[in-house]
């Protein structure tokens, strides 16, 4: 099944008075449309009538692969190993592909079940990115896997995942994530959605171009005829009742024969509890339920005029889609494993008629449910758990893009020793709780369907709130944003007038410091004049000192002189006088 549901609680209910009649009248219509005793009474297997079957093992068989399991997993990994020349054989306790895989609605876009945010917080935006690549590969190899020849089975292109309260923050960046990570994606506003997809609790949108929805159960079958042209061999009433994974020739035991391979490959989802339950016991089986309405004629343009698939929410909403020109399937809810879907049927009813009141009474063909396995992390099971022992489970109720990107990674890992299957370590086999997980999941379910309930609620009283009060908040607005005009003129008046002051104030700042500038500057030159007038004053003073002991120096030098030449004039006259008396004695004698 696709995504698991809510009732509106929020919304108008049919009355208690009319509540028995409509039951009884859903249950009469899911009682008189052919119910096969394996693929349930489906709207898909109303309309192609019964599968054809297949043997019994009866004796022991060698093969490369043995896939335990034939849902849409096993029967896709079949038919990839077959292509590359293995040898396969497919064991199905059952009929093939007769549980989710030929009852889910049909829903196939890139993705997982868990949010992209929370697989980033979990592996990093590297691992992510190739994690989405993968998904998106699946929906790519799902669409080729159609042949022409089947075009029928895709019966419409795209899918809408609508948001019912106002988000718009939230999804633009949900959608700048995933264009990062190379998704063809689209933001429709709140009122593109609502012409499309014609309810008031509808809100923002992100539409998903390249994906496309298709019939589960012809396209199980396509699959089973693909396979068996391709050489496998699909036993059903088959059960898997023990393994033996020691070995290279690995050996599986079924009632009434046995099997020898070199791989397993369990791809049984919640029903192989009995075989390994310690890989089922990871898993909380929960049931999902569809109905399809009687044609709605006129009507259904009314309500919508989108021919993909749309889900309103990622867990607690509802998903849909038109089928058939004028029918409208809807799908969503959860219950245990074997819940009634004639009581679940008349609920999905009840919460269509309170999405889309202007659908009038509605009557419903056929109601059923359909058993997914859910993960603790909510991200599928695919690996390797014990050398040459592979597991493909736990897509939960996105389970067709991931059941086609499991049989590429498992088929290529086996073959070609490709090891992107690793990208799945980090969500490692949780335990799933049991019956108290089952039990938990739910009442998980119904909190969080309440909690999205009432926020959906909130949403819509805001918006209601704003369409009736806008005239007048638009007008307070308008005039709040006058006084705010007012106000910031005053503002920039008052602070254009301080800038003027402040600039007259620095104008005649600046010219007193001009001033003081000069007068400093007048008195600098006053004592540098003053300086220089001392100092030549000093300089003459000195001169003219010099000069008078210069002068002193010489007149005494002179007087010095005149004196010593009298003494020499005085000893020289004494001389002569004392010669010419030496000549007078003798001449005296």
């Amino acid at each position: 099944m696709s995504e698991p549901n809510t009732n509106l609680e929020n919304e108008p209910q049919p009355d208690a008075a009319s509540s028995e009649a409509e039951v009884a009248g859903v249950a009469d219509v899911a009682a008189a449309a052919p119910a096969d005793p394996d693929y349930g009474a489906t709207w898909f297997n109303a309309q192609a009538g019964t599968a054809p079957g297949f043997a019994k093992l009866s004796n022991d068989l060698d093969a490369d692969v043995c896939i335990i399991g034939g849902g849409l997993a096993g029967l896709l990994t079949a038919l990839e190993m077959a292509r590359r020349g293995w040898s396969v054989v497919v064991l199905e306790e059952r009929r093939v592909a007769w549980n989710a895989s030929s009852r889910n609605t049909g829903f196939v876009r890139p993705g997982f079940f868990q949010s992209i945010d929370r697989i980033v917080e979990r592996v990093g935006v590297d691992d992510a990115r190739e994690l989405w690549a993968l998904s998106q590969d699946g929906l790519e190899h799902l669409r080729r896997s159609i042949d022409d020849g089947a075009s029928h089975i895709i019966q419409s292109e795209g899918s809408l995942q609508i948001s019912k309260t106002n988000r718009e923050r939230e999804i633009a960046d949900k959608a700048d994530l995933l264009r990062e990570f190379g998704a063809d994606i689209e933001v429709w506003p709140a009122h593109l959605v609502r012409s499309k997809v014609k309810s008031p609790y509808y809100f923002q949108a992100i539409h998903f171009p390249t994906a496309f929805n298709l019939d589960a159960y012809a396209y199980a079958r396509h699959l089973i005829e693909r396979a068996e042209a391709a050489g496998v061999r699909i036993f059903e009433q088959t059960p898997a009742v023990a393994i033996d994974p020691a070995g290279v020739r690995k050996r599986i035991i079924t009632p009434h024969g046995r099997v020898r391979a070199a791989h397993i490959v369990l791809t049984g989802n919640v029903h192989l509890g009995r075989l390994v339950p310690e890989v089922a016991h990871m898993l909380i089986p929960l049931e999902t339920f569809a109905i399809v309405t009687k044609p709605l004629g006129d009507r259904l343009v009314e309500a919508l005029d989108y021919r993909g698939a749309v889900s309103d929410s990622k867990f607690a909403g509802h998903h849909y889609r038109i089928v058939s020109g004028d029918r409208l399937m809807f799908g969503g809810r959860l219950g245990s494993p074997g819940a009634n879907p004639r009581w679940h049927g008349y609920r999905l009813r009840s919460e269509l008629r309170a999405r889309f009141p202007q659908l009038g009474r509605v009557e419903v063909d056929h109601a059923w449910g359909g058993t997914i396995g859910l993960t603790v992390h909510l991200m599928p099971q695919i690996g390797e758990v014990s050398p040459g022992v592979w597991l493909a489970s736990g897509f939960g109720p996105q389970g067709l893009n991931t059941a086609a990107m499991a049989a590429l990674l498992i088929s290529g890992a086996i073959a070609e020793g490709d090891d992107r299957f690793r990208l799945f370590e980090p969500f490692e086999l949780v335990w799933g709780g049991g019956r108290m997980g089952r039990l938990i999941a739910k009442h998980y379910h119904a909190g969080f369907r309440r909690y999205e309930d009432f926020a959906s609620r909130q949403s819509r009283r805001r918006e209601v709130w704003w369409s009736k009060n806008e005239p007048r908040l638009k007008k307070e607005a308008e005039e709040a944003a006058e006084r705010a005009r007012i106000l910031a003129e005053q503002a920039a008046a008052a602070e254009a007038e301080r800038r003027e002051q402040r600039k007259i104030e620095a104008e005649q700042a600046e010219l007193r410091r001009i001033e003081r500038e000069r007068i400093a500057a007048e008195k600098a030159e006053a004592k540098r004049i003053r300086d220089a007038e001392k100092a030549e004053a000093k300089r003459l003073r000195a001169e003219q000192k010099a000069a008078a002991k210069a002068e002193a120096a010489r007149l005494k030098e002179e007087q010095r002189a005149a004196a010593r030449a009298e003494k020499e004039r005085i000893a020289a006259e004494a001389a002569a006088a004392a010669k010419a008396a030496e000549a007078k004695r003798p001449e005296a004698e």
